[in-house]
């Protein structure tokens, strides 16, 4: 899995401000991501959406930013903490096969995904995992890149993720995209 996850020197890249024009956080999340929620950044890098998810989600949430590369996590750290953000968001490391979440089963109101998925090589027991950290009810936003992930391998994961028991709720629009917004 190593040789398909994003260097972790490429996350300074991917929080260039001019991605907003791209990828603006608050038009792609304002609608999942409210006040006091509990939510999950799987594959965050260096904070891109979890630094604005923490404003939506205010003092009384938390983002729990899942990543395996430390150094990922250790810039966002850094980052978190420059913006006062630090006591909302929560770095965790995982390994290569499980996202160690276990300890938040069913305490997750949205969980995002942006352009992972792909890197993962067990896509099934990502999504089970994810699944089973969601309130009855939760939000799960999977978005790939369409110019480096296929429509039938992203229609595949969409597939693997009705096959476990999540629902398709919408395809949002999302620039540069396939996306879909799935239902515990």
């Amino acid at each position: 899995m190593s040789n398909n996850v994003c260097p972790w020197w490429l996350g300074y890249m991917l929080i260039n401000p001019v991605r907003r024009l791209m990828h603006n956080p608050g038009k792609i999340l304002s609608s999942y991501v409210k006040e006091n929620m509990k939510v999950i950044d799987i594959g965050p890098g260096m904070g891109y959406f979890s630094l604005p998810m923490a404003k939506m989600v205010g003092s009384t949430g938390k983002v729990f930013c899942i990543d395996v590369q430390e150094q990922m996590l250790s810039t966002l750290a850094k980052r978190a903490a420059k913006a006062n953000l630090d006591g909302i968001i929560t770095p965790r490391k995982c390994s290569f096969n499980s996202l160690m979440i276990e300890d938040l089963k069913e305490k997750i109101d949205f969980v995002l995904a942006f352009a992972v998925v792909h890197e993962v090589p067990d896509q099934k027991r990502l999504l089970v995992e994810i699944k089973e950290v969601l309130k009855p009810g939760g939000k799960f936003l999977l978005a790939e890149p369409s110019g480096h992930v296929s429509i039938n391998d992203f229609e595949h994961t969409v597939q693997l993720a009705e096959e476990i028991g999540f629902s398709v709720l919408d395809h949002p629009k999302i620039s540069h995209s396939n996306a879909v917004l799935l239902s515990r």
